[in-house]
């Protein structure tokens, strides 16, 4: 499904040998301060047992030690939702967001009143001209029909959510190198069909969201303000940074710790606390200093990406339904 991807294994794990890595890394960077991934920065509320090091092969053939992080697939940090409104007249309250042209929007009634002028196209109409009801997937049932590639004729024009309630039990376990592995190339995202990272309450970072297939049969499926949603494949997962999840302060100003990408490189915020952005990042959207060794600094939320490419050799995320 397009809608609903699932990304499951890719480099910190026996069977994943073959695994293709192309792009070569621009040496720009030092190496002198390597940082190993921090076990204490997760919430334990967000973990289904004690995170622990097992010896893992990497699909660049080497052994290391990586972390095994078993996330119960909801933040504990703050609330899930409001995804969809039910009428045009309910406020930014009442919805989430979306991204368009690398921008954010919320997901108020106004917004999906206007999705015709907004898309200058008159298909859209997603409610009630009478009532202002909005059309928006209430059921399980409805919501699976809807996220998908072939979208059920009758869910053309829905606002499309899918609650946590309706995929209960998952389980999430990544396996993360405890000290970054630099590849000799850049790995890409995509390419090798994993998550980005993981959120320090245990919420996986998702590579870009498949807005165009959604928008092809008009219709919308907002995020929360925290910038996720949730699907059958992976439950609930973030498609954008927007400062709701936990993140760790640094004393010079930095931009804000907020988790690790699946290669145990950290992440950071966009913005520093001058509201700047960083500078000389690389192609995957890194760069080094000696207190944080090399890192990411995520892309801007509207732009639905955080990162472009791994440094490092990542481990492996897999899920438990």
């Amino acid at each position: 499904m397009l809608l609903f991807i699932a990304f499951f294994t890719f480099a910190c794990d026996k069977s994943s040998n073959n695994a293709s890595i192309t792009t070569p890394t621009t040496a720009n960077t030092d190496d002198s301060v390597v940082i190993e991934v921090n076990p204490t920065h997760f919430l334990t509320a967000g973990l289904t047992e004690s995170i622990t090091k097992v010896s893992q092969t990497l699909a660049d053939g080497s052994t290391v030690m990586c972390y095994k992080i078993v996330s119960n697939n909801t933040p504990s940090d703050h609330t899930q939702g409001p995804w969809c409104p039910t009428n045009i007249n309910d406020g930014i309250d009442k919805g989430g967001i979306w991204f368009e042209g690398g921008k954010l929007y919320d997901v108020d009634g106004p917004f999906i009143k206007n999705l015709a002028t907004f898309y200058s196209n008159t298909t859209w109409k997603l409610y009630n001209t009478t009532t202002g009801a909005i059309n928006f997937t209430d059921t399980k049932a409805a919501c699976e029909a809807a996220a998908r590639p072939n979208v059920d004729p009758m869910y053309k024009n829905y606002c499309v959510q899918c609650l946590p309630s309706y995929f209960p039990g998952i389980k999430k376990i990544y396996y993360i190198p405890v000290k970054p592995v630099k590849s000799t190339n850049t790995v890409p995202i995509m390419g090798m069909g994993g998550v980005v990272g993981i959120a320090f309450n245990g919420i996986n970072f998702d590579p870009p969201a498949p807005t165009q297939a959604i928008l092809g049969a008009y219709t919308l499926a907002p995020f929360d303000d925290a910038g996720g949603h949730v699907n059958g494949a992976t439950g609930y997962h973030y498609h954008a940074a927007t400062g709701k999840s936990t993140k760790i302060k640094q004393s010079d100003a930095h931009a804000a710790m907020i988790g690790y990408a699946m290669d145990g490189y950290g992440l950071f915020e966009n913005l520093d606390e001058a509201g700047k952005e960083s500078t000389g990042l690389d192609a995957s959207r890194g760069h080094y200093d000696s207190k944080r060794g090399y890192h990411y600094h995520v892309a801007t939320a509207g732009s639905n990406s955080f990162i472009n490419s791994f440094r490092g050799v990542p481990g492996s995320f897999s899920v438990t339904l």
